[in-house]
Parts: structure tokens; C-alpha cells; sequence
């Protein structure tokens, strides 16, 4: 079994704070101030950071068999892999997101509501589309937050690497993904209580390297994009949209 280390049993386990959903009317009026960091692969970090392309695997049109994130993110995420108990990995399951598997994402939950919920409205259906996912944009005011390098999708795993219980799937767009909702069972069984302290663990572990939490979603964590900003109080984010620059383009540079 993993053993924390010394001093982290008590913050690790600390409740989750229950935090109102974004106005993203307010988010996407936050300034930016791009640092022009580069994207970088998360496949290179070493141990125990672990990385699962999940919309790859999945064969998402669009999507990179990697992770990218920001410097500054990819340096973060790998003090919050080392902080964390022994026998712990942190699995990464997407960062840097293009634009088209935003709006695949997007369009596909949207349609699946629609089929099961014929009695909402369009402007209802969008709002129960981007409780988990956001709006597709590539506006340099307004991106949507993975597709700047600095939003990541992020679990927990063992020593054997397995991910750990965090009481629904990734991606499930279901009220008991919401990062507070296993916090306000009064009565949790067994497996809700072992589910509710990997999700504090994942939470204060993220949270102490500066990371901000989107309170609908247990495993999207923001890091110098609007929403962190939004979250945290800063006046401006430091990424905007980035694009994933390959070989060719940079050879392009050259000539």
C-alpha cells in the first residue's frame, strides 16, 4: 500500500472547499498576457508521471498520440507527481487540446443530451453541454482553456499503474463528477470514502503547486490560462492559444 510522506497526511486529506461554477462571461474577459512559453511532451517526464493520451486511444479525429503542456505546467505537474504519496504515479490523460477535437468533444455531448433530453431547449442544452465541455474557440481574447497548453486532465495511480477509484470515469458527464459532490455525502460507503480521499489527494496535491480545480470536473486542473486566473484572482492569464509547432515549421523558420 502507498505510505505518505512525512507532513502530507494531514493537508492531503483536507476537505475539498466548494466552489461555484465559472461566469465565463467574466473569464473570457480576463486579460492575457502571453509569455510565449513553448508546448512541451509530457512523454518525456520522467517517473512518476505517467501519460495516457485518452482521446488518441480512443482514435478522436484530430487528436495527438501526447501530451503537451506549457513549460511552467510540465514543471509544476512534475512537483505534484513528487509530492505524492510512495506508490503513486500522476496520470496525465490530455493537455494542449487542437481546436478540432474541442469541437468534437463538444458537438458529441451536445448530441448525446439532445437524445436524451428532447425536452431542453438549445440555450439549456449548451449550458448541460459546457457544465464539461467548453465552448470550442481559437480567439486570441477567449480560447478555450486546453487549447492554450495550460489546462490538463489528470488522475491518480499505483505503483503497478493502475488508476486509482475517484468514484466515476473520466470524461463521465454525470453530477457525481463534480469535484465536491462524494464531500457532501453525509453517510459515504466504503468505496465513496476510499473514492472522496483520492480525490483530496489529487486536489491538494494540485492545488499546492498552484494549480486551480474547474468544480464540475474532478480531473481538470488550470494553470496560467483565463480560468486559472478566474479561480485564483490574478488579474491576467499568461497563456493564450498556442499552437503545436512541428519539425517542418520550424525547418520553415530556418530557411
Amino acid at each position: 500500500m502507498p505510505t505518505l510522506k512525512e507532513g502530507a497526511n494531514r493537508s492531503f486529506a483536507t476537505p475539498i472547499p466548494h466552489m461555484g461554477e465559472p461566469d465565463w462571461s467574466k473569464v473570457s474577459q480576463i486579460p492575457i498576457n502571453e509569455s510565449d512559453e513553448p508546448l512541451v511532451p509530457l512523454g518525456l517526464a520522467p517517473l512518476p508521471i505517467k501519460v495516457f493520451p485518452v482521446y488518441a486511444k480512443q482514435g478522436v479525429p484530430g487528436a495527438v498520440d501526447e501530451c503537451y503542456v506549457r513549460e511552467t505546467t510540465y514543471r509544476r505537474l512534475l512537483q505534484v507527481a513528487r509530492s505524492l504519496p510512495d506508490g503513486m504515479g500522476l496520470v496525465v490523460l490530455d493537455g494542449w487540446r487542437p481546436w478540432r477535437v474541442q469541437q468534437y468533444l463538444f458537438d458529441t455531448l451536445y448530441e448525446s443530451l439532445r437524445a436524451h433530453h428532447s425536452d431542453l431547449s438549445e440555450a439549456e442544452l449548451t449550458v448541460r453541454t459546457r457544465e464539461f465541455v467548453s465552448v470550442p474557440s481559437r480567439s486570441q481574447q477567449a480560447p478555450s482553456p486546453h487549447l492554450t497548453g495550460g489546462a490538463v486532465d489528470v488522475t491518480l495511480c499505483d505503483a503497478d499503474g493502475i488508476t486509482l477509484d475517484m468514484g466515476t470515469l473520466f470524461d463521465e458527464a454525470v453530477s457525481e463528477s463534480h469535484t465536491v459532490s462524494l464531500e457532501e455525502i453525509e453517510v459515504p460507503t466504503e468505496r465513496q470514502r476510499i473514492a472522496r480521499d483520492n480525490r483530496r489527494l489529487l486536489y491538494n496535491a494540485m492545488a499546492a503547486q498552484g494549480f486551480t480545480n474547474l468544480p464540475s470536473e474532478w480531473w481538470h486542473y488550470d494553470c496560467g490560462d483565463q480560468l486559472w486566473a478566474y479561480h485564483s484572482g490574478q488579474p491576467a492569464a499568461r497563456y493564450g492559444p498556442a499552437e503545436l509547432e512541428t519539425v517542418e515549421d520550424r525547418w520553415r523558420k530556418q530557411l
